[in-house]
């Protein structure tokens, strides 16, 4: 189900590897990227984890996708102190903080922190909540009843899906009967996509705004002219065009997107970003360190002003994802194209 996520992942990391063997490995040595599929499941995910450390003794593993398989590996990873990078959103992944893990994904309490900016601004106060029923989703639920209040909002229906589900009709009839003026899912294809083709089937006209779970192409594959004017948080990756040439990321979001598509004929997402973000931060950390798994961690820990896809990176001691809530811009929408949205 989350192949969307990970299938970009899976691309970037094939693509990292080749270059930087092509371009001599690392300290003379080449890289070699061992991909297991989890299939979205937390039982391969912890299956593949297990004989990555055993048989495979790698030096640090990155990913999975999803947070929930992401929780389910902390403790072994911790208990065998190899270093793992997630490409996971949740914030309990790295809060509080564990020695032996990071992430780079920009985390759901800053996304949510983004679409309440907007719906403040708009003068919406009344929110429903459809969210997916798994980690990611209760998570963003977890984060969006913590900032409600500060933003002077409130939730007046909360709805949950099954990661598989092809129809959200009876939970979008349930919020039509309430008060709320705009609705926010959270989750990550197909759901989400099925959420706004039932809006539109239904007639519900107030404001739909999505996670970063549905930054890719798959949701405007998926939701079809239901897609239109949906907005929600993404890294710059998506509209990387349209930044100003001062930003600090136009440069190396360009140069991904460019060797990307080149590679594959088609355009890299954000999910990719995550991936290409925790390679990269392995591979600076692994020419410091060697080939030694704790001196290793300590050079992650030590990254700073690292400008990936996702952000500008600076980890320490006290913060594992070292990213800040400008790392997401608001994302539009338009003629089945992303845009940089007008409020941000």
């Amino acid at each position: 189900p989350v192949a969307p996520l990970g299938v970009p992942e899976r691309d970037t990391a094939e693509m990292l590897e080749s270059e930087i063997n092509a371009q001599g490995g690392i300290n003379g040595r080449p890289l070699d990227i061992i991909i297991h599929d989890t299939a979205s499941t937390e039982d391969k995910c912890v299956m593949a984890v297990n004989r990555l450390i055993q048989s495979d003794q790698v030096l640090a593993i990155v990913g999975p996708s999803q947070s929930g398989e992401t929780l389910a590996i902390i403790p072994i990873v911790e208990k065998a102190q190899v270093p793992l990078v997630s490409c996971a959103a949740a914030v309990k992944i790295t809060e509080p903080v564990k020695k032996w893990v990071f992430k780079t994904p920009q985390t759901d309490a800053m996304a949510v922190d983004r679409i309440f900016r907007v719906l403040k601004k708009r003068g919406i106060q009344k929110i429903a909540a459809v969210v997916v029923a798994n980690a990611f989703g209760e998570a963003g639920l977890e984060q969006m009843k913590k900032q409600v209040g500060a933003a002077g909002l409130r939730i007046v229906a909360e709805e949950k899906f099954q990661p598989t589900d092809t129809d959200m009709t009876t939970q979008l009839t349930r919020i039509k009967g309430t008060p709320a003026q705009a609705v926010v899912c959270w989750g990550t294809n197909p759901g989400p996509a099925k959420v706004a083709a039932n809006m539109k089937d239904l007639g519900m006209t107030i404001p739909l705004f999505q996670s970063h779970g549905v930054a890719n192409q798959a949701f405007i594959d998926l939701a079809g002219k239901a897609a239109e004017g949906v907005m929600f948080p993404a890294g710059k990756l998506l509209v990387a065009e349209s930044l100003p040439d001062t930003d600090p990321q136009k440069k190396v979001l360009l140069q991904y997107k460019e060797a990307f598509s080149k590679k594959y004929n088609k355009n890299p997402d954000t999910f990719g970003g995550h991936a290409s973000d925790a390679i990269n931060m392995v591979v600076d950390a692994l020419r410091k360190s060697g080939p030694d798994r704790a001196k290793l961690r300590d050079e992650l820990e030590k990254t700073r002003n690292f400008v990936g896809i996702g952000g500008v990176f600076n980890m320490s001691p006290e913060d594992h994802n070292g990213l800040t809530p400008e790392a997401f811009v608001m994302v539009k929408i338009q003629n089945g194209r992303w845009v940089l949205a007008e409020e941000q």
